[in-house]
Parts: C-alpha cells; sequence; structure tokens
C-alpha cells in the first residue's frame, strides 16, 4: 500500500484511538484521586486535539469517509459524556449541568438515529464545532484545577449553552430537510 492509499485510513485511526483512549482517560483520572489531574487533562487534551487533526487532514487529503461522519461526533460525544460524569461523581460539576450535557448528546444520537434513514445528512454546524472546542476546553480546566475552582465552571457553562444552541440548530434544520423532501 503506497502513501496516498495508507493516508486515506488516517483520519479514520485518529477517530478509533479516540475511542481507545477512554478507559485510559478514566484510569488516569481515577488514579489521580481528589485534586487536579494533571495526567488525565493533558491526555484528555491531547484526545481533543485529534479531533481538530483527524477533520483537518480528512477535508485536506479529501478522504472524508461515511465512517468518519459517524464515528468523530461519537468518538467527541463520548469522550466529554464520560468526563462529565466523572467530573460529577468526584462532585466537580453541578447535576444539572451533567444532565443537560447527558440528555443533549443522548437527543442527538437517537435522533440521528431515526432521521438519517429518511435522507437527512448530518453535518456538524460551526457552531457545533464551537460547543464541542469550549465543552473540551472547559472540562480540561475543570480535570486540572482544584475542586471549586470557579472560573472553568463559568467556561463549562458557557459551553453548554452552545451545545444547546447547536443542538436546537440540528433539529431545526432536520426539520426543515424533511418537511421539504418527498
Amino acid at each position: 500500500m503506497g502513501w496516498v492509499e495508507a493516508r486515506r485510513h488516517i483520519p479514520n485511526a485518529l477517530t478509533i484511538l479516540r475511542f481507545a483512549a477512554i478507559p485510559v482517560f478514566v484510569w488516569l483520572f481515577l488514579a489521580a484521586g481528589d485534586g487536579p489531574a494533571w495526567s488525565a487533562g493533558l491526555f484528555f487534551a491531547a484526545a481533543a486535539l485529534t479531533d481538530q487533526i483527524d477533520g483537518y487532514l480528512a477535508r485536506r487529503w479529501h478522504v472524508e469517509s461515511a465512517f468518519g461522519k459517524i464515528a468523530d461526533p461519537l468518538a467527541d460525544r463520548l469522550m466529554i459524556v464520560v468526563a462529565v460524569i466523572l467530573l460529577w461523581v468526584e462532585g466537580r460539576l453541578p447535576l444539572a449541568g451533567m444532565l443537560v450535557v447527558l440528555v443533549r448528546d443522548l437527543a442527538l444520537v437517537l435522533g440521528y438515529k431515526l432521521i438519517v434513514p429518511r435522507g437527512y445528512e448530518f453535518e456538524v454546524s460551526f457552531l457545533g464545532k464551537c460547543a464541542t472546542w469550549a465543552l473540551y476546553g472547559s472540562l480540561g480546566f475543570v480535570i486540572v484545577t482544584a475542586k471549586g475552582t470557579d472560573w472553568p465552571l463559568v467556561l463549562f457553562w458557557i459551553g453548554v449553552a452552545l451545545a444547546v444552541v447547536a443542538a436546537g440548530e440540528y433539529v431545526l434544520r432536520a426539520r426543515r430537510t424533511l418537511a421539504e423532501s418527498p
């Protein structure tokens, strides 16, 4: 297999690595104990960075795939949901924030399963990307700061607000598209 053929698999390989990174992140987070979890935070940041890299490479090399369009956002959702749950269990995120993220992501995944078979082509919006990055960033800061530090929570709530607005945008776009289709 030559370089041209091999590179078409790199973006999806990075996405698969992000799935595989989830249990490693959990282990690093739990091993850190009650204080700031720097190793988990840096690992979380590296996983977030692969999200940017795999999308950039897929677009640059024109190797977007059906697998990547589904797996990439799913890997992000799972990594973020796992972080939110762990931080809530440790008392570092409020229950309301954890529930909003869980419900929003569950609704997106279930909605995706319902509308894509009806002909809707899901594309991540700019606002959706901003929301994901705000959540990745804010959660990374919550992970590496002391419990009770307020400023990462402010960033988290901004990310949650962006995520909710992006979800609304997806719902409206899907409704319009499906209403227009025969």
